[in-house]
């Protein structure tokens, strides 16, 4: 017994079938990586927000342009915003009216899995790799979101964590 054939759709099928998208920031859906620790997780990030449609904030670090230059594999400008305080910047944001989501291992975290599809703008902040999001950030949250695991290991790194949550965010996943 055979079934029909599967049809892998070519590069040019993918790109026909997207909706155009401007060049600005949408101000929808956001991920916020604002202690970062390796610049390779900065690349990988910036890939899947072009993927879902989503924005960066990043901090001011010296080595962080040169790390979004050399991962953004798409040579394409990306929507990128600078921030100077990390606390400040979340305070505004919050205060704006944006949702603040910091993915976390914390008492009243939501699973991934029972995370809602982002209905209003929504900040994802990500802590350090290491060390999680800073306790005087954690009082600027208004909900957490855990991803589970069964491993060994307590997280994941950034992108993979924040590329995660911006798929469930945007409805994808």
């Amino acid at each position: 017994m055979t079934g029909p054939a599967v049809r892998v759709r070519t590069r040019e099928d993918l790109r026909a079938a997207r909706r155009p998208r401007p060049l600005r920031c949408l101000g929808h859906l956001c991920v916020a990586p604002l202690w970062p620790m390796h610049g390779l997780n900065l690349g990988t990030l910036l890939r899947t927000c072009d993927a879902v449609g989503a924005c960066m904030a990043v901090p001011r670090l010296p080595w962080v342009p040169e790390a979004l230059r050399r991962g953004n594999t798409l040579r394409k400008p990306a929507c990128v915003h600078w921030v100077r305080e990390p606390l400040g910047w979340l305070a505004e944001r919050r205060a704006a009216g944006d949702h603040v989501l910091g993915v976390e291992l914390a008492e009243e975290a939501v699973r991934l899995a029972d995370l809602p599809m982002a209905r209003r703008p929504t900040v994802a902040v990500l802590g350090h790799e290491r060390d999680g999001i800073p306790p005087e950030a954690l009082d600027l949250l208004d909900a957490a979101v855990e991803i589970p695991m069964i491993g060994t290991g307590a997280s994941l790194n950034v992108a993979v964590a924040g590329s995660l949550v911006l798929y469930k965010l945007a409805g994808f996943a």
